[in-house]
């Protein structure tokens, strides 16, 4: 963990502080680079990435708990739930180029569902895939899997004593999920959807293969920048750059260790 995480994160907050004089090229210590990044282009690819997470990790939630909730309640769902489960084991890996190439494959400019509808004069209603919402839906293709990998260990530890306490006493079906499984379930949804949000703020290859530098992303600009691709003097920028995102990624993962740690007090 020392190798693998602190050095690198030391590494991060070293460097971040430190700049070079674009006349006389020395380094020295300065906050010139974490003050760049709150500006500008960079503090726009922080707001982009973050509204792109926001919204990717809601929707991504929602859906893969409805999904969740459907594959648990079917009748004679042992083996489908197996499936379900394999599938989505595989599937919220399945990201970078390939993701990206599969749906310019098919619904891109160029794609066969976009020429097929061409040709039966409907098209897609003005949707772009090269877009924030083009973005948000090829992300949702991990994260609802994800969502359901996270949050079926929990739905699965609703003790069916709780219901039928909950019927005895006389309690509709809106009774229990308001007073009862909902408050239960409410902080392992709320910490997976923290898990989506890191894991779709923290995405790079899909976004670059797709839409390139054209989107306001924070880790495009990362990449751009350790590229070399800024002025002279600000060489640091991209490790400036990381170093916001591993602050935000930690705060975010902080908040869903302390609702694990709440969710185990009544689901274990």
């Amino acid at each position: 963990m020392a190798v693998v995480l602190l050095l690198p994160i030391g590494v991060l907050a070293v460097e971040a502080f430190r700049s070079t004089d674009p006349t006389t090229f020395e380094e020295r210590w300065s906050t010139d680079s974490l003050t760049a990044i709150t500006e500008g282009a960079y503090g726009r690819a922080y707001v982009g990435s973050l509204q792109l997470s926001a919204v990717s990790a809601v929707l991504g939630a929602a859906l893969g708990l409805a999904f969740a909730v459907a594959v648990l309640g079917a009748k004679r769902g042992r083996l489908l739930r197996r499936l379900v489960l394999t599938a989505s084991g595989v599937l919220a890996n399945f990201g970078g180029v390939p993701l990206a190439f599969t749906f310019i494959a098919t619904i891109g400019s160029s794609g066969v569902v976009t020429a097929l509808l061409t040709d039966l004069g409907l098209g897609l209603g003005g949707f772009s895939l090269y877009s924030m919402t083009g973005l948000a839906l090829v992300y949702l293709y991990f994260l609802i899997p994800l969502m359901v990998l996270t949050i079926t260990p929990a739905l699965e530890a609703l003790r069916p004593q709780w219901r039928e306490a909950s019927d005895n006493l006389g309690a509709s079906g809106w009774q229990y999920w308001r007073h009862v499984g909902g408050p239960i379930l409410l902080p392992p949804v709320l910490g997976a959807t923290m898990l989506l949000f890191a894991s779709s703020f923290a995405a790079y290859a899909t976004a670059k293969a797709l839409v390139g530098s054209t989107l306001p992303l924070v880790t495009l600009q990362i990449a751009d920048a350790l590229s070399s691709n800024v002025v002279v003097g600000s060489e640091n920028i991209g490790t400036a750059l990381a170093l916001g995102m591993v602050v935000v990624v930690g705060l975010v993962m902080a908040f869903y260790a302390w609702v694990q740690r709440r969710t185990q007090r009544w689901l274990t």
